[in-house]
């Protein structure tokens, strides 16, 4: 691919950016993971691909197993699952199920989410696979297909084991799932409170402590073990931009309240999203070999937006890379190059480019065109020039 500067386009110019540039973020957490869900931009990474004791947070996994279930229509939300002693009687967190119990997996799905119910992951990890064991194999298994390269599952509850290990970066692409692949479900994670049966009105709030700011957030999960510390995946929503982060290892409740709502404002306040171009907006002319034409367009094959720095001002700078030059046929759509962006401070980005319209393999004048622009190259090398 060769890169050719992109001068043509106004609307992309240079970089103007403005005092101070975007400071990193500190963070108290032991490790991190920031994404700009919109734009899919990760924002902030720390020690994200350590793989960490995931504490209730790997429920999150639990939870894909269950809508994953009721996608493929394994169970509904009013299936019944029996209630075993081994349930019944797993300590910690708990929706206070009894072996005379049969809830629902709708029951359930809150239990575990505003409750962080261990009883009812035991529940449906025994209703969906036989056994908890063999569900957290399954965990496992379908963790790694869905490139979750640090992640391993000893059980559904995230108790402490030696091999219930996620990353944050895990957790992220759990949480993203989660929210684009279940919308008819990712309501359940904004409920503040779920009195199943009227029990247990001490543990009938949901943890996550930035629901009730008004900032935008609306999940995900929070977790705590002694060895994990205090943490949260969380997610928000602002303007129709999604901010989602993992963080984990803060030594109090206080520290992850914090930490979150520092987060989720850093992450709307200093970051942009902008309309670098529109649908069909031509960006480029690529030569094309063996065509009817000589030059086809390249163009955006949809609006595209990027995330920028907030301090940065006025236009950015651009290149095009793509082929040169390129063989015909080409079909109208089909991608032929890329638009790459720098970003002060941030990752490039690279957007595709598409053909604006199809060009057909040329006739006899085309090919005979080419033919002689090679043998004049070939003459040219040949004389030293």
């Amino acid at each position: 691919m060769r890169p050719m500067r992109l001068l043509a386009v106004a609307a992309l110019g240079a970089f103007i950016v403005a005092e101070p540039a975007l400071a990193a973020f500190e963070t108290r957490a032991k490790a991190a993971f920031v994404i700009d869900q919109t734009t899919d931009t990760v924002l902030l990474t720390k020690n994200a691909d350590q793989p960490l004791p995931p504490a209730s947070m790997s429920k999150l996994m639990t939870l894909n197993m269950v809508f994953e279930a009721l996608r493929d229509g394994r169970v509904t939300l009013e299936t019944r699952f029996s209630v075993s002693s081994r349930a019944m009687e797993i300590g910690g967190s708990t929706m206070f199920l009894t072996d005379q119990d049969r809830p629902t997996v709708e029951e359930l799905i809150r239990g575990i989410i505003v409750q962080s119910g261990n009883d009812a992951c035991v529940v449906v990890a025994e209703g969906l696979a036989g056994s908890e064991e063999a569900f957290a194999r399954l965990m496992t298994e379908r963790a790694q297909a869905l490139g979750m390269e640090n992640s391993t599952f000893a059980n559904s509850t995230g108790w402490p084991h030696p091999n219930q290990r996620m990353s944050m970066r895990d957790l992220g692409i759990i949480a993203q799932r989660l929210i684009n692949e279940f919308p008819e479900y990712y309501g359940y994670f904004a409920e503040e409170e779920y009195p199943y049966d009227g029990r247990a009105p001490q543990n009938r709030f949901n943890r996550n402590p930035l629901l009730k700011l008004g900032i935008g957030a609306d999940g995900l999960k929070t977790g705590h073990t002694q060895e994990a510390g205090y943490g949260l995946v969380g997610s928000a929503l602002q303007d129709g931009r999604r901010v989602t982060f993992v963080i984990t290892g803060l030594e109090t409740e206080t520290q992850r309240a914090e930490e979150g709502e520092r987060i989720i404002n850093w992450a709307f306040r200093q970051f942009v999203q902008r309309r670098i171009a529109r649908e069909g907006e031509r960006l480029a002319e690529a030569e094309v070999w063996m065509g009817e034409i000589e030059q086809v367009g390249l163009v955006a094959p949809d609006d595209l937006e990027i995330l920028l720095p907030a301090t940065v001002r006025g236009q950015v700078e651009a290149e095009v890379s793509f082929r040169d030059p390129i063989l015909a046929p080409i079909e109208e759509g089909q991608e032929l190059g890329e638009l790459v962006i720098e970003r002060p401070g941030m990752a490039s980005e690279r957007l595709p480019l598409v053909a604006a319209r199809s060009v057909a393999r040329g006739g006899f004048v085309p090919r005979l065109r080419a033919a002689t622009g090679v043998l004049i190259g070939l003459g040219r090398e040949a004389a030293g020039l």
